[in-house]
């Protein structure tokens, strides 16, 4: 597999004059870690051609340069100058102060209490927010305190949730107490008149360092004549152990004579490309070697890649994972369990994210994928981990500060050329969870599952009244940072990779 295990030689200025040496060779007085912000969103951002600033031959003189990176007076604000166009493009590039914490979330391990939740609220002009819980994670503290799915709370240590301070109450503390609530739909089908009406109950949480397994739940249903597999599987998180067991999934599936499958990646923000392509490939295995996805980059390194090495941009279906380590040695090799399916039923809310996508949007082209539930995220791009290094790797990074940057560095097109879905990918089946009845995750009933199940009987399309709509504004805040990205190894960047 091709899949962003490039060998790629860039120099990141290509030989422009107007690049510069590195702040020891000649004494730029600006901050180090301004510096690096430029030089790597100058060598890898994906909207670099957008950005006047990050153009290569933007500073005439070493002093401009020095006189710019001081104008700055932290490196978060310089970063955020360098993003284009923060509220519709690039939603998703980050600068963070501590990278271990990053690369944690990455493998998997949070700090978690284990109750996975969404917010809402019934109206723009509501200031009032309210909590639902997802699902929780077993072996947790949610767990232990017996919250469920389908709990709602309104409060937070007694301080009830506001559009301006749910930011706080939720990320601000390792232990707190949410307050519950009842939803009452007051005899009517529409949500306009609903309402939330506090309780007088209370659950202490805590959190503490906790790795989630991805494979929340899967298993295999008799649906008619069918067997029906259903996985519901949370995040990509790229990981040998996890990629493995997502493999031995769809080996219980297909000896169990699995023949149609219900991808349940509702609450799945993405993460790792490479078992993104996986996964797609365990679905299918006809068409392996095709293309599924192909990656643009800008423009510096796309013509690096068409003029060295063009078949690089290609990522095709595989018949295989395989992990290298930078010295080309493999660490990780699995044959692909394939179900070789012509549909898949995959099931979506607002939550579904980045490699998510990747998967619906590249099987699009190949088989028939039935999206239910409602309008993904709408993230197309991915990013890789940037740290303050000649090589920007971990490798040789600057002691000095745990800074790092996980800036959108190429994007992906399909093989019919399908992508900039910034608006997200619409269902077929558009229904929405009625936070009054979520349901029993796995269940026959669930409302989604069963509408998925339905159609695998030929009993006709739903119509989206079936079940009560989401409430007309989802909040978009995640039980962790980061839930919606789509990531890349930084084994891509070589040590050759520095500016001149």
């Amino acid at each position: 597999m091709k899949l962003f295990k490039l060998s790629i030689i860039i120099l990141t200025c290509i030989s422009l004059s107007s690049c510069f040496e590195d702040n020891d060779d000649n004494g730029i007085s600006s901050s180090d870690i301004n510096d690096f912000v430029w030089k790597g969103m100058n060598a890898f951002y994906l909207y670099k051609d957008e950005i006047p600033d990050l153009a290569n031959d933007r500073f005439a003189t070493n002093e401009d340069y020095r006189s710019y990176l001081s104008s700055f007076p932290a490196p978060e604000l310089l970063f955020e100058s360098l993003i284009y166009q923060r509220a519709s493009i690039d939603r998703f590039s980050v600068i963070v102060d501590d990278y271990i914490a990053l690369e944690q979330l990455f493998n998997g391990t949070t700090v978690s209490n284990g109750m996975e939740f969404g917010l809402f609220r019934f109206n723009a002009s509501d200031s009032q927010v309210y909590g639902y819980v997802r699902y929780v994670l077993p072996n947790t503290s949610a767990e232990a305190q017996n919250v469920k799915r389908g709990d709602l709370f309104y409060g937070i240590d007694g301080t009830p949730l506001t559009i301006d301070n749910y930011r706080s109450l939720l990320s601000s503390s390792n232990n707190y107490s949410i307050d519950l609530a009842e939803y009452n739909n007051n005899g009517t089908s529409t949500i306009e008149d609903d309402t939330v009406t506090p309780t007088n109950t209370s659950i202490e949480l805590s959190k503490q360092a906790y790795s989630e397994n991805p494979i929340y739940m899967h298993s295999v249903l008799n649906v008619g004549n069918d067997k029906v597999g259903y996985l519901m599987y949370n995040a990509f998180t790229g990981t040998n152990q996890f990629d493995s067991e997502l493999n031995a999934v769809f080996g219980e599936f297909k000896a169990a004579g699995v023949n149609e499958l219900v991808l349940d990646l509702r609450y799945n923000g993405g993460g790792s490309v490479n078992t993104a392509i996986w996964l797609s490939s365990m679905i299918t295995g006809q068409f392996t070697g095709d293309l599924l996805v192909r990656e643009e980059w800008n423009s510096d390194i796309q013509a690096e890649f068409l003029a060295t090495n063009p078949e690089q941009l290609l990522n095709p279906f595989v018949d295989e994972m395989r992990k290298t380590n930078n010295n080309g040695d493999v660490v990780f090799q699995e044959n692909i369990n394939h179900l070789n399916l012509n549909k898949v039923y995959v099931l979506t809310t607002g939550s579904t994210a980045s490699a998510s996508e990747l998967v619906i949007n590249g099987l699009n082209p190949y088989i028939d994928v039935v999206q239910i539930g409602t309008t993904t995220t709408g993230k197309y791009q991915a990013s890789t981990t940037i740290y303050d290094a000649p090589n920007f790797r971990k490798s040789e990074a600057n002691p000095n500060h745990t800074y790092a940057m996980q800036p959108l560095i190429l994007k992906s097109i399909n093989s019919v050329g399908f992508t900039d879905f910034n608006d997200g990918l619409a269902p077929q089946i558009a229904i929405g969870e009625n936070f009054n009845n979520l349901g029993v995750l796995g269940n026959v009933d669930e409302p989604l599952l069963a509408v998925a199940l339905a159609e695998i009987e030929g009993l006709g399309r739903f119509s989206p009244n079936t079940t009560i709509a989401e409430p007309s504004l989802e909040i978009q805040f995640e039980s962790h940072p980061f839930q919606n990205d789509m990531y890349v190894s930084p084994n891509i960047l070589l040590d050759n990779v520095k500016l001149k």
